[in-house]
């Protein structure tokens, strides 16, 4: 099947690891992200974004699946020892537009598995670029000129941490990718640590604000890459037949935000170019995530033909409505495993105003993923044992009860649990009741714990 020339082009880049926090668009300061601010201005910046689990490999298998990671099979990270994959049986993104007479390609991390679930027609590089995202973004050039329409998977490694340290500063931050370097035809963005921004989920001490100024020249890169792909797809004319998604796969790599589904771990940027690009410099409150992103995309390709196969459902429909009103009131996430030994699952429902989280391993302590445990931030924790992480206190962060209730618009730093107080029981018993419903529609294999208990 060929797709006719007319219908829209797709490209949906991917961050590792950027929290909404951090870009200019959505109201960071001090960073520098011109280009991904100007895609925003070409379109629409959604403001209740969010990912369904906040870890690299089990949100990028939701990202290309519409289907939630304990469903897929992705229960956590695919490569080393972890070996967590989509089942066979996994029908994806990629293979879909197939189908529909796409040709599809990906550059750039990849981190889902196995290979024949994701069936790109044309691999363009996985690691060959590194931290390069302008050098990336330029080996694209041949792939987005052919005449055919085309979806493109663009995936950063940036600002993921990297584990190389920045041995000549005193704090000893890791390097989030940085070069020691610029690269060849780039030129580095650099932050010092005193212009920096502290968001309230960390604590504003020296090694976490050397730990942002790294962060934010990463991500100064990435946007540096997303630029020089704008580029690109304007030269060949394709830039206003193009779909162009921008999102990140979960949060910031810092305590509180990735691994974690308080808001700075599952709350992230979403920015939507449509091909005719009729929502300039607009915005969208509808609750959206990232089980929304397949079924969308299929929907713009004109192959949104089985919506049932998803958990997700299209957004489309909403994207130039500021406050949608026949759009969902509720979104829900998972999280299970990050690396095979950070076991702690939560389901969670979030609403515009409250979020519920059901910590189905509450009685164990809260598992740090290594690079984060490695941390200056979080080394300073173990080394002073502060009573304080950000705004939380570093025990409550540790040690999680069964149930945790926020309202979001008085608290949104979700501090005041309030699971336990008497007049919100009615509020808890709902929660856990669709709470249940979601695990039996999703074929959750943690519904037994709901059950037994």
């Amino acid at each position: 099947m060929n797709k006719p020339a007319t219908s829209p082009n797709i490209v949906l880049i991917v961050a590792d690891d950027l929290g909404i926090e951090a870009l200019g668009c959505y109201g960071n300061k001090v960073i520098q992200t011109p280009n991904i601010d100007g895609l925003a201005s070409s379109g629409v910046r959604f403001t209740n974004g969010f990912c369904t689990t906040a870890s690299c490999a089990a949100s990028r298998s939701v990202i290309l699946t519409g289907i939630h990671n304990h469903s897929n099979g992705t229960y956590g990270h695919t490569h080393g020892t972890h070996h967590f994959s989509c089942f066979d049986n996994v029908v994806s993104l990629p293979k879909l537009l197939n189908d529909a007479g796409y040709r599809t390609g990906c550059i750039g991390k990849k981190h889902f598995s196995p290979a024949s679930v994701f069936p790109f027609q044309t691999e363009l590089g996985e690691s060959k670029y590194g931290r390069d995202d302008v050098k990336m973004a330029e080996a694209c050039r041949e792939f987005v000129t052919a005449d055919s329409p085309f979806f493109l998977y663009w995936c950063s490694f940036n600002p993921h941490r990297d584990g190389r340290i920045l041995e000549s500063h005193t704090c000893m931050p890791d390097r989030f990718g940085n070069p020691e370097q610029p690269f060849l035809g780039d030129k580095e963005q650099l932050y010092s640590e005193t212009e920096v921004s502290v968001p309230n989920f960390l604590s504003d001490i020296p090694e976490v604000r050397a730990e942002i100024a790294q962060y934010y020249q990463s991500i100064s890169r990435f946007d540096r890459g997303v630029g020089q792909l704008m580029r690109i797809i304007r030269e060949t004319g394709k830039y206003e037949n193009t779909l162009i998604i921008l999102v990140s796969d979960n949060g910031a790599a810092f305590a509180e935000a990735k691994t974690t589904l308080y808001e700075p771990g599952m709350h992230l940027p979403c920015i939507v170019k449509t091909p005719s690009c009729e929502f300039r410099n607009s915005t969208c409150d509808g609750l959206v995530t990232w089980a929304d992103l397949t079924p969308t995309i299929l929907d713009f390709a004109g192959a949104y033909d089985a919506p049932e196969k998803f958990f997700g459902k299209s957004f489309k429909g909403i994207i130039g409505e500021e406050r949608p009103v026949n759009w969902r009131d509720e979104i829900y996430a998972s999280h299970t495993f990050h690396e095979i030994t950070n076991y702690y699952p939560m389901r969670v429902i979030r609403t515009k105003k409250f979020k519920f989280i059901w910590n189905i391993a509450h009685p164990l302590t809260y598992s740090s993923a290594s690079d984060l445990w490695a941390s200056p931030g979080w080394q300073a924790v173990v080394r002073n044992r502060p009573e304080k992480l950000g705004a939380r206190t570093v025990d409550a962060y540790l040690h999680r009860p069964r149930f945790e209730l926020y309202d979001l618009k008085s608290d949104p730093d979700e501090i005041v649990n309030l699971a336990g107080h008497e007049q919100y029981q009615e509020m808890v018993k709902t929660f856990c009741g669709k709470l249940k419903t979601f695990q039996k529609e999703t074929n959750d294999p943690w519904l037994h714990k709901c059950e037994y208990e």
